[in-house]
C-alpha cells in the first residue's frame, strides 16, 4: 500500500471513530426524591421546582443526562418507609429527602447511597451524621433552624402582642429539635417578662384539648415550632389559634394559610442550594465531605387580614428597616427598606381567612446586628415577579412581588 493511502486510510478512521464517539449517549445519572407530602401539595411542589431549577442551571436535564424519580409518600410512617425501600432498589446516584421522617428510613435502608436533605432540624441530634463540619457516612445537606431561632420567635410574639405574658410552645417532645428549640425559648423568656408552658403535639384531640386548656387564661400567646406533626396538623393549629390565641409560626405557608406571623428559613432558597450538592455528589464528591450548612436567607411574613380579626395593630417596628441609617433601596411598601441582602414585599392574596400578607426576606436573622458584608451602591441583582398563593380558593389571586438581592 502506498504510504498516502495508508494516512488517508487511518485518518479516516480516526475521524470515525471520534465521530462516533461524539454521537454516543451522554451517561444519563439517577436521582431520586423523597417527601411526606401528597402530590398535590403546593408548598412542596414549588420546593421541587427550585431544585429542579438549581440543578438545570448546573447543566443537567431530564431526558438528556438526569433522571428523576420522585415518591410522595404522604405523612404516613409505613408509606415512607415503603418508598425509601423501593427508591433504594432503584439504585440511583443519589438521593434528596425532606425532613427527618424520610431521612431516618433512608439511612435505615442504605448506607451507600448518598443522600441530601434540603431540610433537617437536627441532624447531629438524630444521629444522620457524626458532626456539622464533617457529617462522615453517606448523607449530607442542610439545617432548617439553629435553636437560637427559637428566642427570636418568642420575642417576635412580643413585639406583635406587648401585652402577651404566657406563651404556649407547641413542639414535638419526642423529637431532639423539640427539646431544643423549647430549650432557647425558655431562656429567653425571663428577660422578656413571659413565662412559657410546653405543649406536646400528639393527635388532633390532644392538639385542641391543650390549646383549649392553655387559652383560658389571659395574656396568651403561642409559639409553634418546626416539626413534621405541626406540619400534617397545620389546618387545626391555624384554627385554633384563631379562635383562641396570637401565634408564630417557623415557615411562610403558615401566614399564607391564614396564621398571623412566621420568621424562617427561606425553604425555597435551601432546595436550590441542595441541588448543588446533589451536583457535586454526581461529580464525584463524597457527601461525608461536604459539610452540613445552616440557612443565609430568612423570611419575615405577616398576614394582616388575621391580624385585624385579632385586633392587633402591627407594630411599625415590624414594618420599617433594621438598619434604617443604611438603607439603600426603598421596597414596594413605601418607605420600608432593608440593608440585608434581600427584600421581597408583597401584598398577597389567599384562601380561608387570610386576604393580604406582607413578605420581608432578609440574608441573616433578625438580631439586631449589622450585616455580614456593607452593601453596594445598587443592588446586583432586581427582579420582578408574579406569584400565586397556594390554594384551591377561587378567591386566591397572584401576588406582585418584587424583590432584591446582592450576592452573599
Amino acid at each position: 500500500m502506498k504510504r498516502r493511502a495508508f494516512i488517508t486510510l487511518v485518518g479516516g478512521a480516526a475521524a470515525w471513530s471520534f465521530a462516533a464517539r461524539a454521537q454516543q449517549p451522554e451517561r444519563v445519572r439517577r436521582v431520586g426524591i423523597l417527601l411526606p407530602a401528597a402530590a398535590d401539595n403546593a408548598e412542596s411542589q414549588a420546593w421541587v421546582g427550585a431544585f429542579l431549577q438549581g440543578l438545570a442551571l448546573l447543566g443537567w436535564t431530564i431526558g438528556r443526562n438526569v433522571r428523576i424519580d420522585t415518591r410522595w409518600a404522604t405523612a404516613n410512617a409505613d408509606e415512607i418507609r415503603k418508598h425509601a425501600t423501593e427508591l433504594v432498589a432503584l439504585a440511583p446516584d443519589v438521593i434528596l429527602a425532606h425532613g427527618a421522617s424520610t431521612v431516618g428510613p433512608l439511612l435505615q435502608a442504605t448506607r451507600t447511597v448518598p443522600i441530601v436533605f434540603p431540610l433537617v432540624s437536627d441532624p447531629v441530634g438524630a444521629g444522620f451524621i457524626e458532626s456539622l463540619a464533617r457529617p462522615g457516612g453517606n448523607a449530607t445537606g442542610f439545617m432548617t433552624h439553629e435553636y437560637g431561632l427559637g428566642a427570636k420567635w418568642l420575642e417576635l410574639l412580643k413585639e406583635i402582642v406587648p401585652k402577651v405574658t404566657r406563651a404556649g410552645v407547641l413542639r414535638d417532645a419526642t423529637s431532639p429539635a423539640g427539646t431544643g428549640q423549647f430549650g432557647a425559648i425558655q431562656s429567653a423568656a425571663p428577660s422578656l417578662g413571659v413565662e412559657v408552658t410546653p405543649i406536646n403535639l400528639r393527635d388532633a384531640a390532644d392538639i385542641e384539648r391543650a390549646v383549649t386548656a392553655f387559652s383560658r387564661s389571659a395574656n396568651g400567646g403561642l409559639i409553634v415550632t418546626a416539626s413534621s406533626l405541626s406540619v400534617i396538623h397545620r389546618d387545626l393549629i391555624i384554627m385554633q389559634a384563631a379562635q383562641h390565641k396570637p401565634a408564630i409560626y417557623f415557615e411562610r405557608f403558615f401566614v399564607t394559610a391564614g396564621g398571623l406571623i412566621s420568621y424562617g428559613p427561606d425553604q425555597g432558597d435551601q432546595y436550590r442550594q441542595a441541588a448543588g450538592y446533589v451536583d457535586r455528589i454526581l461529580k464525584g464528591e463524597k457527601p461525608g465531605d461536604l459539610p452540613v450548612q445552616t440557612p443565609t436567607k430568612y423570611e419575615l411574613a405577616i398576614n394582616h387580614q388575621t391580624a385585624r380579626m385579632l385586633g392587633l395593630t402591627v407594630p411599625a417596628s415590624l414594618l420599617a428597616p433594621r438598619h434604617p441609617s443604611q438603607c439603600s433601596f426603598p421596597d414596594i411598601q413605601g418607605g420600608a427598606c432593608s440593608k440585608g441582602g434581600r427584600v421581597a414585599s408583597s401584598l398577597a392574596q389567599a384562601a380561608r381567612p387570610v386576604q393580604s400578607a406582607l413578605h420581608v426576606a432578609v440574608s441573616k436573622p433578625l438580631s439586631g446586628q449589622a450585616p455580614t458584608s456593607q452593601f453596594s451602591a445598587a443592588f446586583d441583582e432586581a427582579m420582578t415577579s408574579w406569584r400565586f398563593a397556594p390554594s384551591k380558593s377561587k378567591r386566591c389571586k397572584s401576588a406582585h412581588v418584587r424583590s432584591f438581592r446582592r450576592a452573599m
